[in-house]
């Protein structure tokens, strides 16, 4: 392990560094509270700020909290936590990677720097990607994979070029696109399967980060629709939208909520509502508005799977159900669990179809 492993701690090189130091995780957090306090404090700074902190002197400290911090992700196990701390990790990751490259143009430093065709290398993706005159260019499939959570109608592939199945992007376009690939390689295996020792161990630590998450509102970073993937409970109450059927002001509140959360716009929202009797555009216009945060101070979240048992809107219950507490949990490990060829957005086809 060195300081190379501890400010890239995602890489495999520093998975081996760690595996041939033969780190016994259960001693770890039972007799190293420096770097079970580091593994809080990148969760912690990854709730509160998008990042996971400054990094700690002390190079086994730095390097082993990363592996303690996935046990304690794990071990909490839900979907905001998840997505909160794996894209922290990456940010951070993006930050050092634009540090190295300043310190590379400086000349200021003797540090070991992680360059783009390193990364490239690192992630299997020295074939999809090619360098031309004006910046890059992304095979087409690859392209789809690392930029379909990223934000803006920018990233659709269908207000890009395209040719020969290479998709042209920008130097720091092309950065994004690698801290996607970061992300997934952290989130990769989570939840893990911890043993009970090393569970009981952290016990005070999974109860403060429950207290935190409990203290933020549920939002998601989630850019994605695929109605295919969504959870039976807002299939169930877009196909009664969709059959003009009435709805409860709970249950259209909750499934306009979840549209909201996982990116639809409010246009968007609104012309699926139209058939629903006693449509009106104005008001259907502001609630959504409301929910969403934009005509007021609250960005109102989806209701969590217990609410929806207690109003009657939890219906044709599966398997993931049963392992999941909130319907954007569910959603977000649809996702995850995907093939790519699944993950076709529902306003691409929409834009699709009517070409």
């Amino acid at each position: 392990m060195d300081q190379f492993h501890a400010r890239y701690p995602f890489l495999r090189s520093a998975r081996e560094a760690v595996s041939a130091a033969d780190v016994n995780l259960a001693a770890v957090v039972g007799r190293e509270q420096a770097v079970v306090d580091r593994a809080m404090e990148r969760i912690e700074t990854a709730l509160e700020d998008g990042a996971v902190g400054s990094p700690r002197r002390q190079v086994r400290v730095e390097v082993l909290s990363y592996p303690v911090a996935r046990v304690l992700v794990s071990l909490v196990d839900e979907y905001v936590l998840t997505r909160k701390y794996t894209r922290a990790e990456a940010v951070t990751a993006r930050e050092r990677l634009d540090a190295d490259r300043q310190g590379n143009e400086l000349k200021s430093s003797r540090r070991r720097h992680l360059t783009l065709a390193d990364l490239l290398t690192e992630f299997d993706l020295s074939d999809a990607v090619g360098e031309t005159p004006d910046g890059y260019q992304v095979g087409a499939g690859t392209y789809l994979r690392l930029a379909a959570d990223q934000r803006g109608e920018d990233w659709r592939l269908v207000n890009r070029e395209l040719a020969d199945g290479e998709v042209p992007v920008t130097r720091e376009e092309l950065f994004s696109l690698v801290r996607e690939a970061i992300r997934r390689r952290v989130a990769d295996g989570l939840p893990l399967a911890v043993p009970d020792v090393v569970a009981t161990e952290l016990d005070d630590e999974q109860a403060r980060i429950r207290e935190l998450l409990a203290d933020l509102e549920l939002t998601s970073d989630i850019d994605t629709v695929v109605p295919e993937m969504f959870p039976p409970c807002m299939t169930h109450l877009l196909d009664q939208i969709q059959k003009g059927k009435h709805l409860e002001h709970h249950s259209r509140f909750a499934i306009a909520s979840f549209l909201t959360s996982i990116g639809l716009s409010t246009d968007e929202i609104v012309e699926l509502f139209k058939v629903n009797p006693g449509f009106g555009e104005d008001v259907t216009r502001y609630q959504v508005d409301h929910i969403r945060g934009a005509t007021s101070s609250t960005e109102y979240s989806p209701p969590s799977c217990a609410t929806m048992q207690s109003y009657g809107d939890c219906v044709n219950m599966d398997d993931r159900c049963e392992t999941i507490s909130h319907p954007l949990s569910y959603y977000g490990d649809a996702l995850d669990d995907a093939d790519e060829g699944e993950l076709v957005d529902w306003r691409e086809r929409q834009t699709a179809d009517s070409d």
